[in-house]
């Protein structure tokens, strides 16, 4: 069963979109979002702490498995295209 990664740089409302549009595919039983494994090197006694460019949209990690490769496709296809519609950055990263 093929599972694809997402990384999404955007709003909570846009991960949430992007969540329901893939859910939406038909033969897609699983997809959540998942905990950012990834230490962030954010040090609250920076002194660049809550500058402007230190603040910007959330990151969220979702995992979506697939039934088949022809799924999989689709589902980042739909991924891509909503992306580019919300103007939202996307990494796919799959595990095959």
């Amino acid at each position: 069963m093929p599972t694809v990664h997402l990384r999404l740089t955007g709003s909570d409302d846009a991960a949430r979109t992007m969540i329901n549009l893939i859910g939406s595919i038909e033969g897609i039983e699983h997809v959540e979002e998942v905990d950012d494994l990834m230490p962030h090197m954010d040090d609250d006694d920076s002194s660049s702490a809550g500058l402007p460019d230190d603040v910007g949209p959330g990151f969220h990690a979702i995992e979506v498995e697939a039934p088949n490769d022809y799924t999989a496709r689709r589902v980042r296809d739909a991924a891509e295209a909503l992306a580019e519609d919300l103007g939202v950055a996307l990494e796919i990263i799959d595990d095959e």
